[in-house]
């Protein structure tokens, strides 16, 4: 598994003298934080900065991004593998120009066979890096054997949390879990659902004290996104909240 990632890795930097994206996993150690609300808005967010995203929902059988943006998909990543179409087949287009790979339930049983499966994904996603400058991974709460070899390929981590203890528990031991199979690889932190920017700025420390204590891993506070009520109304409504509101704490503060 490990050197499945490396062998990807070493691939990509062979092209440093090309455009290739830079992949991102996106992860929690628990459902429920909003992680892919962060990771979706997180994409509309850089295509404001001229950036070319795809977001790939590898949301274990429980995908939802397409939910999010009250949009249904014509093909998902089970139909590529169950119908071996190249990722292109797969892409659909969302708001603002973002490009997406649609999650889908079976999904378990579909990453759980031999590694001729992970083969088949990497040999698609290798046709993506030069196309994008991001290619973010919504990966499912939590680990598996299984996902993490994505986040192993992944160049960088952003583990959403936020302050209740049970939330900060779990995105630790899943930090742990990345890095007893990647020491080296670099974890940033997103504190969402904060009542304040203190309080946030404050658990967001703490968080990062632990982890380097126990773990002797340095984490890079990314940024505090506030409890908002604009939020679950953008969920309900089926829109990205920086969508909805562009004026809204949450907006501004992912800005």
């Amino acid at each position: 598994m490990h050197d499945q990632a490396e062998s990807l890795r070493r691939h990509m930097q062979k092209k440093n003298n090309l455009r290739y994206a830079k992949t991102l996993s996106v992860i929690s150690g628990k459902g429920g934080v909003g992680k892919s609300n962060v990771a979706l808005n997180f994409c509309l967010q850089l295509i404001n900065h001229d950036k070319k995203v795809l977001l790939f929902d590898l949301d274990f059988g429980m995908g939802n991004v397409d939910i999010l943006l009250g949009l249904h998909a014509n093909k998902t990543i089970v139909d590529m593998f169950n119908e071996k179409l190249s990722a292109c087949e797969v892409i659909e287009r969302g708001p603002g120009g973002l490009d997406y790979i649609a999650g889908g339930s079976g999904l378990n049983s579909i990453f759980k066979a031999d590694s001729n499966v992970m083969d088949y994904f990497f040999k698609q996603y290798d046709q993506l890096i030069d196309m994008y400058d991001y290619i973010i991974f919504d990966m499912g709460a939590g680990a598996t054997e299984e996902s993490i070899r994505f986040i192993l390929a992944s160049d960088e981590c952003i583990v959403v949390t936020t302050p209740e203890p049970t939330s900060i528990t779990d995105a630790y031991g899943m930090i742990k879990f990345i890095l007893t199979r990647r020491p080296s690889m670099t974890i940033h932190a997103v504190m969402n659902r904060s009542r304040s920017v203190k309080s946030g700025y404050d658990a967001l420390m703490r968080f990062k004290k632990v982890v380097f204590q126990f773990l002797n891993a340095d984490i890079q506070p990314m940024g505090i996104l506030p409890e908002d009520k604009n939020v679950p109304e953008a969920v309900i409504r089926q829109t990205p909240f920086i969508l909805y509101n562009d004026a809204s704490p949450v907006t501004e503060a992912m800005k």
